[in-house]
């Protein structure tokens, strides 16, 4: 039986967020992959993703999905690029029920226009566009990778946990 939830999604579409609540209303523990990235490379995102490139930054990532990827009775809120990896998804899927967070791309640059230097891929002239190139680029693995999917765009963050917590509970694959 999976005691674990994976979150995954692009980025603002409210898996740090939601990913916190959902572990305290389940009183399960909260893990978020990106702070652990920065641990184990001793560097920020942005730094790793200048100095050393997205290859460097996606080993680190899978390494350290390896790892969150045995817990137990976990709200894991994953990268926008996990997905990027069959490992990963993989290795997530053994534990976990994976949670598709989706948003309109008008929403996540809203989101996200206060943090924007802390997103490398987003360092362009054009964030809107880049947002949706990388958007339908990522959507199919998100969606081969989702157990279950929640369009967060008209949501606030409760709303989002009662529609996980509900699904879940019809999901025979996971233990409460």
């Amino acid at each position: 039986m999976k005691t674990s939830i994976a979150l995954i999604g692009f980025m603002g579409t409210g898996k740090t967020a939601v990913g916190k609540a959902l572990a305290e209303k389940l009183g399960k523990g909260f893990v978020e992959l990106d702070p652990l990235i920065e641990q184990k490379a001793e560097k920020t995102i942005p730094e790793i993703f200048k100095q050393d490139g997205e290859i460097a930054f996606r080993e680190l990532e899978m390494e350290v999905t390896k790892e969150v990827s045995k817990g137990k009775n976990l709200v894991i809120a994953c990268g926008g690029g996990v997905v990027l990896n069959k490992i990963n998804i993989d290795r997530l899927r053994k534990e976990s029920i994976i949670v598709y967070l989706s948003a309109s791309p008008r929403v996540i640059l809203k989101r996200i226009s206060n943090d924007a230097e802390e997103r490398p891929l987003l360092e362009v002239a054009n964030p809107t566009l880049t947002i949706r190139e990388l958007l339908r680029f990522r959507k199919p693995f998100y969606e081969r990778a989702a157990d279950i999917t929640i369009n967060t765009s008209k949501l606030d963050i409760d709303t989002v946990v009662e529609q996980i917590i509900s699904k879940v509970k019809a999901d025979e694959s996971f233990s409460w």
